[in-house]
């Protein structure tokens, strides 16, 4: 299939994903969204057994598209777009490969979310990652709240979406919520970890990760569906349009808490 904002290629039992809105640093707007979902449903359908996620360009992903968020207020549009958030995260978290996202540059908000749903997080050195929905006034989607949550834990997690900081790779791993940091080039160390998943028995592995899949595969619905429904009604909040607002003018937001 040809895609214009995703590119994917399938080699034997390993696939590459990469996110490919390099002028928007990888911002995720809807047609992104409903790529992402169909190139890994490629993914299952070609039998490959592990899948290495990246970005072209200077980022990993940036987050959700703020300007397709700032042209588009119709409250009939926001639900169908997060049915196709909600779509693409379960797919990546249910598929039957070993999944490997490789940060570079950064990854923020959903971007974050999406690299957090694979089983393994790498990150650049040099990189930033960052759960800031909080700096416009919403709250994470993407199923944030239940990735944090396993990687972090309750009370740590909270703390991390409340304070929006970016983090640094060495920060990130220290508190868990990455696997590892990397130096040197973004394909070497594709290559260098798919030489070393690879070697190992990738189908009892496998199966080890449906487990827990299915273990944890209500909470995850049901997170998404709580993160809909409450970034709906953030959506209307007077700080959230002042969040959008400071964005835009590139200053300090002032909420009131309305």
């Amino acid at each position: 299939m040809n895609y214009q904002t995703v590119e994917l290629h399938v080699d034997g039992q390993a696939a590459y994903l990469y996110l490919n809105r390099p002028n928007s640093l990888n911002a995720m707007d809807v047609q992104m969204i409903s790529e992402l979902t169909g190139a890994l449903k490629e993914v299952v359908t070609s039998g490959a057994k592990v899948l290495f996620i990246s970005g072209r360009g200077r980022a990993f992903s940036s987050g959700g598209d703020i300007k397709t968020m700032l042209s588009n207020n119709d409250p009939e549009a926001f639900f169908p777009i997060m049915e196709k958030i909600k779509e693409l995260i379960l797919t990546l978290y249910t598929m039957p490969a070993i999944t490997v996202s490789l940060i570079h540059g950064a990854a923020a908000g959903l971007g974050l979310s999406f690299a957090l749903a694979s089983d393994y997080v790498y990150v650049q050195t040099n990189s930033k990652v960052a759960m800031n929905f909080i700096k416009i006034g919403l709250l994470p989607d993407g199923g944030g709240h239940y990735f944090m949550k396993k990687r972090l834990g309750e009370h740590q997690a909270k703390h991390v979406i409340w304070e929006g900081e970016n983090l640094t790779p060495e920060k990130a791993l220290q508190i868990g919520l990455v696997d590892a940091v990397f130096e040197g080039e973004l394909e070497d160390q594709i290559q260098e970890a798919k030489q070393r998943i690879e070697t190992r028995p990738l189908q009892a592995m496998i199966a080890t990760k449906e487990i827990y899949t299915k273990q944890g595969l209500a909470e995850l619905k049901e997170t998404l569906d709580l993160e809909t429904v409450n970034q709906s009604n953030m959506r209307k909040t007077a700080d959230h349009l002042e969040g959008v607002k400071a964005f835009i003018e590139k200053r300090q937001p002032v909420f009131n808490a309305r």
